[in-house]
């Protein structure tokens, strides 16, 4: 595998816990018809986490792939349709998660990094990343391999 790593959503993972706590407070102290409302509240936000509480970005063969949490959303691409590969820092207002922003399609888990691919249609799509010039670097050296 020429490249793999796996980014946690650290903010998302706090606030998260953030949230389940007061919950369980409320559940706690709650009578005995309100339970239902702070459990269905945890059970969500678990779910939300394991689907995108991270981000894993691979380049395997002739395949970038992109996916978060365990997998159940995901993105690939064909590294032959890339063109064009650049570190990008994304405003604050495009945010986390998937996103289509005024540049194409985003998945993001976390900070403002990211890398944009530009493919063969002229679409682009950014991965956000907390290792962008490594990430791009080794795309970059898929869709264009040193000569011999």
């Amino acid at each position: 595998m020429a490249y793999q790593h796996t980014q946690i959503g650290t903010i998302i993972f706090v606030l998260v816990a953030i949230i389940i706590g007061i919950m369980i407070v409320v559940w706690l102290n709650s009578d005995n018809g309100y339970w239902i409302i702070p459990a269905a509240t945890i059970i969500f936000l678990v779910v939300l986490l394991t689907l995108f509480g991270t981000l894993t970005v691979e380049i395997n063969g002739n395949t970038l792939q992109c996916r978060f949490g365990i997998g159940l959303i995901r993105k690939s691409f064909s590294l032959s349709d890339i063109t064009a590969v650049t570190t990008v820092r994304n405003p604050w207002y495009y945010g986390w998660g998937i996103r289509l922003t005024p540049k194409g399609w985003m998945f993001n888990v976390s900070g403002l990094d990211a890398v944009e691919l530009t493919f063969t249609s002229g679409k682009q799509f950014r991965i956000g990343t907390d290792q962008p010039r490594r990430l791009a670097a080794a795309i970059q050296e898929k869709i264009d391999p040193p000569s011999e």
